[in-house]
């Protein structure tokens, strides 16, 4: 509200905010909660690094008329190096390709081990995967990303703390909701979003959240669905650690 807009001010600004207490408190993580976060934000970012290279690998000898199979792991190393034999000129560009992509290969699988290894050891992501289609990484990401189920009054608040819920507009007689607000964290909103869909599509089990889903997506679309199925997950999952009990299909109310 200065007039002038100056670093002095703004000191004096916030002093007073401070000073009579119109601000919230923001939680601060915890050393392990972010150590965790890191390990999954760098596996993740290593996997996309490795998908990036393989696809390169794959446009740059496709100029040349040689087409990689759809494999993955060493069978797609195998098929490139079979494709390269003959072409010493090309396999000089594309081998050096290759080798990072399997040295960056090799750093995600360690990374994943030792994700695999901690989830193992924690009770709370073993309770969290006996829901059809959360993983490792979307548990251990929930957990940290909640830390205490305490942190939240009720579970509801949790979907819409990660942005799965809709905005509201409201003014005179206008009055409609729109797209979601997508706030808060938009890699955990991700991977529950893909929870979602793998339990809509994948998943065998006959789970009442499943059956509510497909439902739903007979009346407003797969994305619509999803969206709505991820946001019962973040709930179900809130839910799930502030009670200790597994998952049991329990029926899903709209």
């Amino acid at each position: 509200m200065a007039a002038n807009k100056t670093d002095a001010n703004d000191a004096d600004g916030l002093a007073h905010l401070a000073e009579v207490g119109f601000y919230k408190e923001v939680r601060v993580k915890s050393f392990d909660s972010m150590l965790a976060r890191t390990l999954v934000a760098a596996r993740t970012r290593l996997v996309r690094i490795c998908t990036e290279l393989s696809n390169q690998i794959r446009g740059l000898m496709k100029t040349f008329g040689l087409i990689v199979p759809a494999v993955m792991g060493t069978r797609f190393e195998h098929k490139v190096g079979e494709l390269l034999t003959g072409n010493a000129e090309l396999a000089q560009i594309i081998r050096p390709l290759l080798e990072a992509w399997h040295a960056v290969r090799l750093r995600a699988a360690e990374l994943g081990r030792k994700l695999l290894a901690d989830a193992r050891r924690s009770e709370a992501c073993q309770l969290l995967m006996t829901i059809p289609g959360v993983g490792v990484v979307t548990a251990t990401s929930f957990i940290t990303a909640i830390e205490d189920p305490t942190n939240f009054k009720h579970s509801r608040s949790v979907g819409a703390w990660v942005g799965l819920t809709t905005r509201r507009y409201q003014s005179g007689e206008i009055d409609y909701d729109g797209h979601i607000s997508r706030r808060g964290d938009s890699h955990l909103r991700g991977l529950l979003y893909e929870a979602a869909t793998v339990l809509l599509t994948r998943s065998k089990s006959e789970c009442d959240l499943r059956k509510w889903g497909l439902q739903l997506r007979e009346r407003l679309g797969f994305k619509r669905a999803a969206v709505a199925v991820a946001r019962k997950l973040a709930v179900i999952m809130h839910a799930m650690l502030s009670t200790g009990e597994p998952f049991r299909g329990a029926h899903v109310t709209d």
